[in-house]
């Protein structure tokens, strides 16, 4: 069975939303395909993956469909899809209105979107992945001369992600919904410590704080 903490903690919101097994979800930038995996894995639920570059893992491939698309011009029909997801991929598209205008294209009326970026307000990133400090220390760095520069944007090749207002904003101009998760996320990924990620909620300092944003919407 496919297991990845961060995906665990997506597939939980989108239990407690009301997917049920064997709905069809859409991964968009599904990168390796592991997530997608993981869905279909937690889920029960049939996965479809698509990313820009095809460099597929070959286990997770024998797991859920992936193909290589641009996620601006899906070659999906309409309304194919109970559930689209989009992990840390929106940032990296340029013409991101087209991407967001087909994922509502390709979804069912009804249907559920998740999408998660970066967070354009944080102070530091990169805090739970899989990479070594001393990676993560660097990219911090390149992230602050960025700022220092004001060039701390997804247009200027840094990997900034959006700010919650601003991705809530662009959400709302695609769908009819777009609920703040964030908090949930962090909770369920860090249930140990939900006290302290509460309390970072309740003071506002999850704005800087959280290194990713996610929403959820129809």
């Amino acid at each position: 069975m496919f297991k990845n903490p961060r995906t665990a903690a997506i597939a939980d919101i989108l239990a407690h939303r009301g997917v049920a097994a064997g709905a069809r979800v859409l991964v968009v930038g599904c990168g390796s395909g592991h997530e997608a995996a993981v869905l279909a894995d937690m889920l029960k639920v049939d996965v479809t993956g698509i990313d820009i570059v095809a460099n597929f893992d070959a286990a997770a491939g024998a797991r859920v469909r992936l193909q290589q698309g641009d996620a601006t011009a899906m070659v999906f029909g309409d309304a194919s899809f109970d559930v689209v997801f989009s992990y840390h991929a929106l940032e990296h598209i340029p013409d991101y209105d087209g991407a967001l205008t087909e994922m509502r294209r390709v979804l069912k009326p009804g249907g559920l979107y998740c999408i998660g970026t970066p967070n354009r307000s944080r102070l530091l990133g990169y805090v739970g992945g899989a990479s070594n400090w001393k990676q993560k220390l660097n990219w911090n760095v390149q992230d602050l001369l960025m700022r220092l520069r004001g060039r701390f944007r997804n247009e200027f090749g840094a990997h900034a992600g959006y700010t919650a207002a601003e991705l809530q904003g662009i959400l709302r101009r695609h769908f009819a919904t777009a609920d703040d998760v964030s908090l949930i996320y962090y909770c369920n990924l860090y249930r140990g410590r939900q006290g302290l990620i509460k309390a970072l909620g309740q003071t506002g300092l999850a704005r800087i704080a959280f290194p990713s944003i996610y929403f959820v919407g129809a």
